[in-house]
């Protein structure tokens, strides 16, 4: 089976760094999947989760805070200001952080602008959907 490397890098670690059949990540304009021989190609990531299909069909997931994305002939490179590895989230964390830009939308009477809120929110519920996502797989 043909592979493509894959290297996802945070502004603070390297977070991956290995052989893939596929990888699976949400860019601006929808989901992308990327396998090996793909055309080169560099998106902006959204927030969310990248899915890394290892041979023998293991499944590496990670969340992404938002990016580039680059590929080239032998190697798929994902630049995230932050990254982890969807299984390292904080689930309770990921909940105070939505309610409290949920709130601060609601309200607008704090010091944090709209834009800001928004992000923040965006965010959470990205970080929540990878978990779920890995719960999902989990369970297969």
């Amino acid at each position: 089976m043909s592979t493509i490397r894959c290297d996802i890098v945070s502004a603070e670690a390297e977070i991956f760094h290995g052989d893939a059949v596929m990888v699976v990540a949400t860019g601006e304009l929808g989901e992308l999947g990327i396998t090996p021989r793909h055309a080169p190609l560099i998106t902006r990531l959204k927030p969310g989760h990248i899915d890394v299909v290892l041979e023998g069909g293991e499944r590496q997931q990670f969340y992404v805070s938002g990016g580039i994305l680059e590929v080239q002939p032998q190697v798929v490179t994902v630049l995230a200001d932050t990254a982890a590895r969807a299984a390292d989230l904080d689930e309770a964390a990921a909940k105070r952080a939505k309610q409290e830009a949920e709130d601060a939308l609601a309200n607008r009477t704090g010091t944090i602008d709209v834009a800001e809120a928004q992000a923040k929110l965006t965010q959470a519920l990205a970080q929540l959907q990878a978990l779920e996502r890995l719960r999902k797989n989990l369970k297969h």
